[in-house]
């Protein structure tokens, strides 16, 4: 038994069994492995691409239901304050009554979530990439869901603006660090489709939450609690019970063939981690993406030379309009459609937030997959998206003589959002884990992830109901705020287009820093998947022709 504490992260030690020769793998896949340890010897291992794609989807199965689940009630948890505006409003127990809210609190309390997330974004997902992530993941819905049950105890303003800066807090880290979880079992040009899946309960819990909220307004009055307070308790609760199952589900990060897990003495109180693989499906999968089963530790210079990437900052820009977009049409979508007829009752309108992320999801489903396929055309998928999403902002605004066409508009909108933030986050993390490796895809999705999000603060706090001239009621109203949404996305659009052409330009090999830390930048593409990452696979295996 050797000891290789300097390749440990904090959340875990290992115990390395050292491996000895082996033949070739057995083709029916059905090979026994003597005493649990497995052996090693890359050059002589085979295995076709069907076995690959077997095990890739036996990690979706333990993985993505988990994501899914759990980002649907966080995103739920995060934007029911929107739906809550117009809850029960006919009778004055929706949210901006019963605590005397003025535009401005629900702007500013809007605004203080982003704020604290910003913040404390990058710190979060670094902590994850050092302690265990499975822990830190349910660390954050639990969290989530135990602020999001305060909400039900709201009496004023000032408690609202503060819960929901923690609500932030506590957040930071989520969306990030599902990103970077990603890229410790899958490579960077298969992450798209895997954000696009799970980014779908972002989807459908905003069109739920307006569903839903249909019937917490019945329960209005319901042991002394207005709708709003049943949909806030109900929602953290559960929130709360995932946090702590999360522990007994998801798998910690792999671990190299012939390693053993034991518990780091901080963390020997949590249940054991599941594994996500076992024998040779582990062996494959270790020969497919041996560049996250040999990360080093990083230091403050490796994160350094990441903050100081040029690659990143067009990625945040991108990110900024479509995330800007999408978070001011979540949060105000229901004020925008009550506008475009003031005679809509409050059901029906919450009846028609739902399809606008009906849309959003099939977009997901449509374009992620083949963003993946032909990953190097990233910018062509978001750029089209953010494109569709100009349309649908242009219809809402100027369609003024039919008002079903003004919520068309807002249809393309949820459309034009689907390829949008996956494309952006798995170009990220295919970009930095290539550049600086394991620190890179932590930070730069991150930074990605908080720095953009001031694109959501300047839909919450200075567009739409912050600007109190902009939403005059009349056949204007939000128009500025529209313009300025359009003028965003065009800004994310030309990131797209400059980082395209700066990568064809300079790149995105590895850093000196890696190749100085490896003493070779050969060492990135020895995987199995990195070797086929230098080809698109296209619509082979979609078509049926197979291609390794």
């Amino acid at each position: 038994m050797a000891q290789k504490p300097s390749d440990t992260p904090l959340g875990e030690n290992v115990t390395h069994v050292v491996p000895y020769p082996m033949a070739k793998l057995p083709s029916d896949g059905e090979g026994e492995l003597e005493n649990g340890q497995v052996p090693i010897q890359p050059d002589q291992i085979q295995y076709d691409i069907d076995r690959v794609e077997r095990i890739y989807r036996k990690l979706d199965l333990r993985i993505i239901p988990a994501f899914w689940i759990l980002y649907f009630l966080c995103s739920a948890i995060r934007s029911n304050i929107g739906i809550a505006q117009t809850m029960n409003r006919d009778v004055h127990h929706d949210l901006m009554s019963v605590l005397g809210m003025t535009a401005k609190d629900t702007s500013t309390a809007l605004a203080l979530f982003y704020v604290s997330y910003v913040i404390f974004d990058l710190p979060s997902n670094l902590v994850m990439s050092r302690l265990s992530p499975r822990a830190w993941m349910a660390r954050i819905v639990f969290a989530v869901g135990l602020i999001g049950t305060c909400f039900t105890a709201v009496k004023a303003p000032w408690s609202v603006k503060f819960l929901r800066f923690l609500l932030g807090f506590v957040t930071a880290g989520m969306w990030p660090g599902m990103s970077f979880y990603l890229t410790l079992f899958y490579p960077p040009s298969r992450t798209g489709k895997r954000i696009g899946y799970y980014f779908t309960a972002s989807q459908l819990s905003a069109a739920v939450v307006g569903l839903v909220s249909a019937g917490f307004q019945k329960m209005d009055g319901l042991h002394g609690f207005t709708g709003f307070q049943w949909m806030f308790l109900v929602y953290g609760v559960l929130g709360i019970a995932l946090g702590i199952a999360l522990l007994f589900w998801l798998p910690d990060r792999p671990l190299a063939p012939g390693e053993q897990r034991v518990r780091h003495k901080w963390l020997r109180w949590l249940p054991t981690s599941p594994e996500a693989l076992t024998g040779e499906d582990a062996l494959i999968h270790y020969q497919d993406l041996k560049r996250v089963y040999h990360s080093r530790p990083w230091n403050m210079k490796d994160l350094w030379y990441v903050l100081i990437d040029w690659r990143l900052w067009p990625l945040v820009l991108m990110y900024f309009g479509v995330v800007g977009v999408g978070i001011g049409t979540q949060l105000y979508g229901s004020v925008i459609i009550a506008s475009i007829n003031p005679n809509f009752s409050d059901i029906t309108v919450s009846l028609l937030f739902a399809p606008i992320w009906l849309c959003d999801l099939v977009a997901i489903l449509l374009s992620t997959g083949l963003a993946d396929r032909f990953h190097k055309y990233r910018a062509v998928f978001f750029s089209t998206g953010a494109l569709i999403q100009i349309a649908g902002l242009l219809t809402t605004t100027f369609a003024l003589g039919n008002d079903w066409a003004r919520y068309g508009g807002l249809l393309m909108i949820g459309f034009g959002l689907g390829p949008t933030v996956p494309v952006c986050m798995a170009w990220t993390n295919e970009i930095f884990q290539k550049r600086h490796r394991e620190v890179g895809v932590a930070a730069a999705s991150a930074l990605v992830s908080g720095l953009g999000n001031l694109g959501s603060i300047t839909t919450t706090y200075a567009l739409y109901t912050g600007w109190p001239e902009d939403a005059a009621k009349g056949p204007h109203q939000y128009r500025k705020s529209n313009y300025t949404m359009i003028g965003i996305l065009a800004m994310s659009i030309a990131s797209s287009i400059v980082l395209t052409v700066l990568l064809s330009i300079f790149g995105m090999e590895p850093s000196q820093r890696v190749v100085a830390s490896s003493g070779s930048s050969a060492e990135e593409i020895q995987d199995g998947a990195a070797l086929r990452e230098r080809q698109m696979r296209g619509f082979s295996g979609m078509l049926g022709r197979k291609k390794n």
